[in-house]
């Protein structure tokens, strides 16, 4: 599949240029050039270019490209435009920030596109309560839920130690796609999407700098 040779530092590019796109405001006959994207994405002009080039021609030579028209097609090479039901696995300190931050970017964000459709922990004290009207189930209870919604991305905030099996759980259940924060590397198969997000290695990168 196409999307699949894209390397993954490029996409992470196109969704720096669509929140760019999407921050301005303008109107149908507004263009914008490779070399405001790319001071604004800190990369360089050429670089914007060879990007959007991978996926058609946008742009007039001369002029730019137009602000609107960009973005749309952006949204459209992203998926941007879809919701996304999200699972999080762990209702912990990590896992109830998360939740309450995605339920409060829906509240103020109409279209905010990633919606939480359950909430999952195996710790009996915290199954049965809410969070911010979110009813936390057993993890055993995936199955039902996904019957009702189909579960694009889950979110695992357990332990290190559980979290190759609530991985594994939730691959059987049909999840293909996983934001991982537990430090430690989950092996998956083939199709299954993790990445990885490790705040105290990303700290530890920082201080080395500083």
């Amino acid at each position: 599949m196409f999307r699949n040779k894209i390397p993954d530092v490029v996409i992470r590019r196109l969704v720096t240029y669509l929140r760019i796109l999407t921050d301005r405001e303008a109107g149908p006959d507004d263009y914008i050039s490779s070399a405001e994207i790319g001071d604004l994405a800190d990369v360089n002009s050429a670089q914007v270019r060879k990007d959007l080039a991978l996926f058609g021609e946008f742009g007039k030579q001369g002029v730019g490209y137009p602000v609107i028209g960009l973005r749309d097609e952006l949204i459209e090479i992203l998926g941007a435009d879809r919701k996304m039901y999200i699972a999080i696995f762990g209702v912990g300190e990590l896992g109830t920030a998360l939740a309450r931050y995605l339920t409060s970017r829906r509240e103020t964000t109409p279209n905010y596109r990633f919606v939480i459709k359950g909430l999952f922990d195996v710790d009996k004290s915290k199954v049965g309560k809410e969070v911010d009207g979110i009813p936390i189930r057993h993890i055993d209870g995936l199955g039902e839920v996904m019957a009702a919604s189909e579960i694009k991305i889950g979110v695992i905030a357990v332990p290190a130690w559980a979290a190759q099996d609530v991985a594994n759980k939730a691959i059987s259940k049909g999840i293909k796609g996983f934001l991982n924060f537990a430090p430690v590397r989950i092996k998956t198969p083939p199709g299954v999407r993790i990445q990885n997000s490790d705040v105290t290695s990303d700290l530890q990168e920082l201080g080395f700098y500083l």
